[in-house]
């Protein structure tokens, strides 16, 4: 069957407000989001929505539908991210969280690991002075502070380049104006929000093809990268365009971590005897995975006192079906957290 996903590149260009503009044409801006994360099959989207969208976008609805073409994932190494949603090589990523949940230790960590593995990374700055980027944009390995210096550098060096800015960048349209004058090039971008707004937008940054949300629970908990589980999405495995394995996989620890999160709110309430017995080994398996998930930063090893880990995707897939399976089931939870691989 051919391969259909929705040209979200193209609407970034063409349709800088689309929040705005989908609303207009009524048509709800969360189902314009599911569809460029893939969390809507682009073969059962409404013909409407995809008329109104071509209409916005002031093309046909062929050229607002990539037929066959694959996508590429950046390996990050980072367990999290790589199993719950993958970066596209080339697409635009947005971390939906407010201030305090460890999205710029992210940002360090990321721009930390891009240089090792031969990545190049630019920081383009808000167009205003934000303190706590101070160690953060100094890990890039170009600062910029206008679009015309951005794309400047940009065009220049293509190649293998991963761009991060602020919402504030987004919000001002600049973005959407270098993605227009950069075209179909190998940009990756990632998106940050510094004054967490984006977490109370039905349609947050505008098109991504990959959302990285962080969870309030697991922020409180300590239990970093707080990415949530169930809320996080890449157009890379909604529509199992990368590896059926891997998106397989992926279902089943998100159905356990689920029904663990909604076991969880009973213990908290009312203690272990309102579980039922069949229900103890769900509960257990989502404690692991939750600990499992955690990973210790390179750029966090001073304040967390413990050394960096990295791990490749295909082990984080053989982990995470091993604690599915009860091979984990021996170990303590607070011996999973903060680790590598098993």
């Amino acid at each position: 069957m051919e391969e259909l996903r929705l040209n979200a590149a193209l609407l970034r260009r063409r349709v800088p407000n689309l929040t705005t503009a989908a609303k207009a044409v009524g048509i709800r801006p969360a189902t314009v989001s599911n569809l460029c994360t893939g969390k809507i099959d682009l073969g059962k989207a409404e013909v409407r929505t995809l008329v109104g969208l071509a209409a916005l976008a002031n093309c046909t609805v062929d050229e607002l539908i990539i037929r066959g073409e694959k996508m590429k994932m950046i390996e990050t190494k980072i367990k999290a991210l790589d199993f719950f949603a993958p970066l596209v090589k080339g697409g635009t990523t947005g971390i939906v969280a407010r201030p305090g949940m460890g999205q710029l230790v992210i940002v360090a960590e990321l721009l930390h690991r891009f240089k090792k593995n031969g990545l190049n990374t630019v920081f383009l700055t808000p167009a205003h002075s934000r303190e706590e980027l101070e160690g953060t944009v100094e890990l890039a390995d170009h600062i910029t502070s206008s679009i015309a210096e951005t794309l400047e550098f940009l065009k220049a060096n293509k190649e293998n380049m991963v761009l991060f800015t602020d919402k504030s960048r987004v919000d001002s349209g600049e973005l959407f104006e270098l993605q227009e004058e950069l075209g179909h090039e190998t940009v990756t971008t990632v998106l940050v929000d510094l004054l967490g707004e984006v977490v109370d937008d039905d349609f947050p940054f505008g098109p991504l093809e990959t959302v990285w949300q962080l969870d309030a629970d697991l922020a409180a908990r300590h239990q970093y990268p707080a990415l949530s589980p169930l809320h996080s999405a890449s157009s890379l495995l909604e529509e199992a365009e990368l590896d059926e394995r891997h998106f397989q996989l992926r279902q089943r620890v998100q159905k356990t971590l689920r029904r663990y999160r909604e076991l969880r709110s009973i213990v908290q309430a009312h203690g272990f005897s309102r579980i039922p017995q069949t229900e103890l080994e769900t509960y257990q398996k989502g404690e692991r995975l939750e600990a499992y998930f955690t990973q210790p930063f390179y750029v966090a090893e001073e304040l967390m006192k413990v050394k960096g880990q990295s791990v490749p995707l295909e082990q984080t897939l053989l982990d995470a079906e091993a604690i599915l399976n009860g091979q984990a089931d021996a170990r303590e939870v607070k011996d999973l957290q903060f680790i590598g691989a098993l």
